[in-house]
């Protein structure tokens, strides 16, 4: 039987967990930044400290608003969990919140 592609099992894993399809451009999407960001490494050899090391990124350099970065780490987990039946343990330095310009 045919594999499906990274992308296409991203979809596949969220048609079946019947989620918007909002959710599921926004998936993709953070999904494919995060292998580009990683000089399109698959994802399922990356772990916790790749995850965090763009999320800070998105954070510190792109200046995410929080419920944005959010949104991003819930793409990931969802790619590690679901698509890669990984689990990645969130350790407490993952970038959680974006830090107010005063």
């Amino acid at each position: 039987m045919h594999e499906l592609k990274l992308l296409d099992r991203v979809r596949e894993r969220i048609r079946v967990k019947h989620d918007s399809l909002r959710t599921e451009e926004a998936s993709v999407s953070w999904s494919t930044r995060y292998i580009l960001f990683h000089q399109k490494t698959h994802p399922g050899l990356l772990t916790a400290p790749d995850i965090n090391q763009f999320l800070t990124l998105l954070a510190t350099e792109r200046h995410l608003a929080a419920s944005t970065l959010h949104q991003a780490k819930s793409a990931l987990l969802f790619l590690s969990r679901e698509v890669w039946d990984q689990e990645i343990e969130w350790m407490d330095e993952v970038v959680s919140c974006v830090c107010v310009n005063a």
